[in-house]
C-alpha cells in the first residue's frame, strides 16, 4: 500500500517533535522485556531516537544485540543514520521499508516493535500481522498507540477543538484511524493473537511545565502552518488559510499560559508469539 499518505508528513517541525522521543517515554511497556542479545526491529522509527535507545539496551558482548529502524522515508533514516554514527551507536542500523511488506525472513527478530504507526495506516490488522511474522517463536510485538478523541487539554480553546477536528478529517481522509489506543487489542486480535497472548496498558505524555509547553505548543503552531497537516487541510478543503491561522494562534496562546496543560494518553500491547 505505497499509496497511503502519512498524516504528519516529514516537515522539520515534525521530525524534530519526534527526534526527541525516548524509549523510555514511548516504550516503557517494552524496557522490562529487554536483555542484552537481542533483535529488535523498530518499524515506523522517524528520525531513530527511540531505535537507538533500544539498541542500547540490548547491546551485548559479543555483538548479537542489535536495533534495525524501518522507515519509508529516505530523508528522515538519513537523519537517524547520522543521530547513530554522532552518539557512537554502532548496533543500530536503518533501512527504508513496508510495514506491510518488510524484507525480513519470518522470524528474524526477537521483538518487532511500533510506535505510534498504526493510527496512519489504512489497514493496521494487516500491518500487525507482518509484524507478527517477522517476530520469532516465543518472541514479542510491542506497539503503542495514542488516541485523539481521548486527549484534553486546560484552558479549553475552541481553536485547539478546531485544531483535533482538522486533523481528524485529514486522518480519515487518509483511511485512517485517529482513535487508535482504543482499538489496539482488537486489532492484535484480528491480526491472530488470542487474547492470552496479549498484554494490555496505557501511559500518558503530558505537557505542562514552560519547556514542554513551548516544545508541544510552538511546535504545533508552526505545523498548523506549514506541515503536511496545513497542506493536506488546504488541498482538501478540510480548512483555510485563516481557519489555520487561527489555529496557530490558539496554539500560540496556550504555550503562553503557564496554566496551560496538555493531556496525551496512549495504549499499549505486549503481544506474545506463541512456539508453535
Amino acid at each position: 500500500m505505497d499509496n497511503e499518505v502519512y498524516s504528519h508528513g516529514h516537515h522539520e517541525s515534525v521530525v524534530r517533535a519526534h527526534a526527541v522521543r525516548t524509549a523510555a517515554d514511548s516504550a516503557p511497556h517494552l524496557l522490562p522485556h529487554l536483555v542484552p542479545g537481542q533483535r529488535i526491529l523498530d518499524v515506523g522509527c522517524g528520525p531513530g531516537s527511540i531505535t537507538l535507545d533500544l539498541a542500547r539496551q540490548v547491546a551485548s558482548p559479543d555483538g548479537a544485540g542489535r536495533a534495525v529502524g524501518v522507515d519509508r522515508s529516505e530523508d528522515v533514516l538519513a537523519t537517524a543514520r547520522a543521530r547513530a554514527a554522532a552518539e557512537g551507536v554502532d548496533n543500530a542500523g536503518f533501512e527504508t521499508g513496508n510495514i506491510y511488506d518488510l524484507q525480513y525472513d519470518d522470524g528474524a527478530f526477537d521483538i518487532a516493535h511500533a510506535h505510534q504507526v498504526l493510527h496512519h495506516l489504512a489497514d493496521p490488522v494487516a500491518a500487525v500481522r507482518e509484524l507478527r511474522r517477522v517476530a520469532a517463536p516465543g518472541g514479542l510485538v510491542s506497539l503503542r498507540e495514542a488516541d485523539y478523541a481521548a486527549m484534553s487539554w486546560f484552558p479549553q480553546a475552541p481553536a485547539l477543538d478546531r485544531w483535533r477536528d482538522v486533523y481528524d478529517a485529514i486522518s480519515r481522509s487518509n483511511g485512517a484511524e485517529p482513535n487508535a489506543g482504543r482499538r489496539l487489542l482488537s486489532w492484535a486480535i484480528d491480526a491472530g493473537f488470542d487474547a492470552a497472548e496479549l498484554e494490555i496498558s496505557a501511559s500518558t505524555w503530558i505537557h505542562g511545565n514552560a519547556e514542554q509547553r513551548n516544545g508541544f505548543g510552538l511546535g504545533w503552531a508552526e505545523r498548523s502552518l506549514h506541515s503536511s497537516y496545513a497542506e493536506q487541510a488546504l488541498e482538501r478543503g478540510i480548512a483555510d488559510q485563516p481557519a489555520l491561522e487561527e489555529i496557530a494562534a490558539g496554539w500560540r496562546a496556550w504555550a503562553a499560559d503557564q496554566s496551560a496543560v496538555f493531556i496525551m494518553p496512549s495504549v499499549e500491547l505486549i503481544a506474545h508469539v506463541g512456539q508453535d
